[in-house]
Parts: C-alpha cells; sequence; structure tokens
C-alpha cells in the first residue's frame, strides 16, 4: 500500500506565495507520473500541474507562469511553487502519484488526502 501527504496549505494574501509538499511512503517501486489537482466549491476538480518521470512538465493555462512544480525521486516527492497567487487559486489541493509497488506489478494512482489553500486579503 502506498500513502501520500500533503503538506503547506494555509491562508494567504492576494500576490503572495505558497509551497505545497506531497511525500509518498509505503510499497513503492517506481513512480511515473507526478501531479497536483485542486477542486473549489461547487467545482469540479481540475489538473493544475504535472511532471513526468522524464521531467517534463504541462501546467493548466491559469497558472503558467505563476506555479511550478518539481519532483524529487531520490526522496518520493512532488512540490508546487505557488507565486502570484490569486483569490481564484482558492481551493482544495490534491497530489496524485502513478505507482508501481513491485517488478511486474501494475502502475496505479493514488492520492493525497487534500491540503486547503484559502488566498484572501
Amino acid at each position: 500500500q502506498v500513502q501520500l501527504v500533503e503538506s503547506g496549505g494555509g491562508l494567504v494574501q492576494p500576490g503572495g506565495s505558497l509551497r505545497l509538499s506531497c511525500a509518498a511512503s509505503g510499497s513503492i517501486f517506481s513512480i511515473y507520473n507526478m501531479a497536483w489537482y485542486r477542486q473549489a466549491p461547487e467545482k469540479q476538480r481540475e489538473l493544475v500541474a504535472i511532471i513526468y518521470s522524464s521531467g517534463g512538465t504541462n501546467y493548466a493555462d491559469s497558472v503558467k507562469g505563476r506555479f511550478t512544480i518539481s519532483r524529487d525521486n531520490a526522496k518520493n516527492t512532488v512540490d508546487l511553487q505557488m507565486n502570484s497567487l490569486k483569490p481564484d487559486d482558492t481551493a482544495v489541493y490534491y497530489c496524485k502519484m502513478v505507482v508501481r509497488e513491485s517488478i511486474g506489478g501494475p502502475a496505479q494512482p493514488y492520492w493525497g488526502q487534500g491540503t486547503h489553500v484559502t488566498v484572501s486579503s
């Protein structure tokens, strides 16, 4: 079994910055994609940023130029640096990793429990 634990959420003023972190633990052979999603009240969960095992990245248009996703394969972690935050960034942020637990086993998605980010003056 694999567990993902997020940290770093909180309350920040517009224009401010936050850094989210997500650490995976448990039975891990390899991790493929790592991603951050968010869900605002009464809205669908949306992809914010994704980083592939190759290191390539993609971002939602709404966060391009403001957010940066990074990963540390040795520590099984993924971070999201969020700058120039706006009230529209307010949401619960979830990390997701696609993990293979053993050689020859299937690669499966795992989700964190979510961390709240509130951008407000």
